[in-house]
C-alpha cells in the first residue's frame, strides 16, 4: 500500500488505517507523503508524516522547531497569502508568546473550577438525551456539545444548530454530505441568525472552506452576537475584553464554533462503537462504574477525535535520521502515535482500565487542548448514562470522509433501559 494513502480523504471512509500505521512506524518515525489532487483541490507540496509516539510528542512541544504559525496547521496549504495572514490570527495557529497571550484571555472560562459550575447542569442534559427505541446516534451525541458550546459562548438555543451547520462544513468539507449542510430551522433563529443565513456566501468548487470569505455569515453572527449583552462569565465577555484585534476576534470565534463541537460530536459516537465492539469491556465497565475515567481515556486513545496536525520547520534539522528543511510541511498523526507498541503495552487491544494511558488526542505541549476538562466531563456524563442502556447496533455505521476527522456520520443504535 503506498504511503500517499494516508493523505487521500478516501481511505478513512473504511476506517483508520491502522495497519499501514504500524509497517510505517516500524520502517521509520518519519515519512514523506505526497499530496496528490483531490477533487476540485489541487495537489500540495507533500510532507513529513510523524507516526511514532515519541517523535510526534516532539514535535508538538518544540515550536521554536515546528511552528504552528508560519504555514498554520492544517496539511492543505491556505489559497492566498490573504487566507494565510487571517488565519495566522487563530490562537490554534500561533507560536508562543503569541500563542500564551491568547490563551489566557479565555483559559478562565475552561478551569476547573468553571467547568465545576457547569457539571451538574451536563449532567442533567445528557441524561435528558436518551429515548427507547432507534435513534441515529450520531445525531443525538451532537446536542450536548453543541448545547454546552452555546452556554459557554452566550449563543441563543434557537441558534445552537448554527453551530453545528458552521462545524460541519468546515471540518467535513471533504464529504459532499457536510460540505453544503444547512439543518438550522429558520423559524426558530434569532435576529442574528436570520443576518447570518443572509450572509452566506455561495462557493464556487474547490475554495478553501476556511477562508474569510467562505465563513463570511459566521463572522456576521460573531459581530452580531458581540453587540449583544452577555454574561460576564461567558467566554465572549473574556473575548471582548481581552484587546483583541478583529481578525483575533473572528478566529477565536471560529475556533470555539468549530473545534468546541466537532471533536465531541465524532468521539462520543466513536467512543460507544469502540465499547460495542469490544463487548467483553463494555460489560466490565458496566460491572464496574469506577472504571469510567480511565475508560474514557482508552476511548480517546482508541478513537482519537483529531487524527493529525500540521506544523512547519523553521529551520533546516534532523529528526530521527530525517533531514528536514526549513520551510517544509511536519504532520503529526495522532491516531499513529496512540497505537505506537513503543509507549503502549498491547496497542491494538482496547483495556478499559488501561493505566497509565499516555495518549495524545488533546495534542501535547503549548497546544494541550484548552477544552480537554471540558471535554472530559462531557464524555463522563453521556456514558454514565449509558451504561444504564441496552444499546444494539441496528446497520452499518457510516464513517466521514475526512483525512483529519475521525467521525461517523451515522450510528443507528436501538436503545432499551438495562
Amino acid at each position: 500500500m503506498d504511503v500517499e494513502t494516508v493523505f487521500l480523504p478516501s481511505t478513512y471512509e473504511s476506517g483508520v488505517p491502522y495497519e499501514l500505521f504500524a509497517r510505517l512506524r516500524e520502517e521509520a518515525a518519519v515519512h514523506w507523503v505526497p499530496e496528490p489532487a483531490v477533487g476540485p483541490w489541487g495537489a500540495g507540496t507533500g510532507y513529513f508524516g510523524i507516526f511514532r509516539h515519541q517523535e510526534v510528542k516532539h514535535v508538538l512541544r518544540t515550536p521554536e522547531d515546528f511552528s504552528s504559525h508560519r504555514g498554520a496547521t492544517q496539511i492543505r496549504d491556505p489559497q492566498t497569502p490573504a487566507d494565510l495572514a487571517f488565519v495566522r490570527a487563530m490562537m490554534l495557529n500561533t507560536d508562543p508568546p503569541d500563542h500564551s497571550r491568547l490563551r489566557r484571555i479565555v483559559a478562565a472560562a475552561f478551569s476547573p473550577r468553571a467547568v465545576r459550575l457547569l457539571e451538574r447542569t451536563i449532567a442533567g442534559r445528557a441524561a435528558a438525551l436518551f429515548a427507547a427505541g432507534e435513534c441515529d446516534f450520531v445525531e443525538v451525541a451532537a446536542d450536548l456539545p453543541v448545547w454546552t458550546l452555546a452556554h459557554v459562548m452566550g449563543v441563543p438555543d434557537g441558534d445552537r444548530r448554527l453551530l453545528h451547520d458552521w462545524a460541519s462544513r468546515v471540518i467535513g468539507y471533504q464529504d459532499a454530505d457536510y460540505a453544503g449542510l444547512s439543518t438550522a430551522d429558520a423559524r426558530r433563529l434569532s435576529p442574528m441568525g436570520q443576518l447570518a443565513l443572509a450572509a452566506r456566501p455561495e462557493l464556487a468548487p474547490g475554495v478553501n472552506p476556511r477562508s474569510k470569505a467562505a465563513l463570511a455569515d459566521m463572522f456576521a453572527y460573531a459581530k452580531a452576537l458581540a453587540a449583544t449583552p452577555t454574561d460576564e462569565t461567558s467566554v465572549m465577555s473574556a473575548m471582548l475584553k481581552g484587546g483583541l484585534t478583529e481578525a483575533e476576534f473572528q478566529n477565536m470565534f471560529f475556533l470555539f464554533a468549530v473545534a468546541g463541537n466537532e471533536t465531541l460530536r465524532n468521539g462520543i459516537p466513536g467512543g460507544l462503537l469502540t465499547l460495542l465492539r469490544h463487548p467483553a469491556e463494555h460489560a466490565r465497565l458496566r460491572a464496574d462504574p469506577a472504571l469510567l475515567p480511565a475508560a474514557i481515556e482508552e476511548m480517546l486513545r482508541f478513537w482519537p477525535p483529531v487524527m493529525n496536525f500540521r506544523r512547519t520547520a523553521t529551520r533546516d534539522l534532523t529528526l530521527s535520521g530525517q533531514e528536514i528543511k526549513e520551510g517544509d510541511k511536519v504532520v503529526v498523526y495522532h491516531a499513529a502515535a496512540n497505537r505506537d507498541p513503543l509507549a503502549f503495552a498491547e496497542p491494538d487491544r482496547f483495556d478499559a482500565g488501561r493505566t497509565p494511558n499516555d495518549h495524545v488526542s488533546f495534542g501535547f505541549g503549548p497546544h494541550f487542548c484548552l477544552g480537554a476538562h471540558l471535554a472530559r466531563v462531557q464524555m463522563r456524563a453521556v456514558f454514565t448514562e449509558l451504561l444504564r442502556w441496552e444499546v444494539t447496533l441496528t446497520g452499518a455505521p457510516v464513517r466521514l470522509t475526512s483525512n483529519f476527522q475521525n467521525g461517523l456520520k451515522h450510528l443507528p443504535v436501538r436503545l432499551r433501559p438495562a
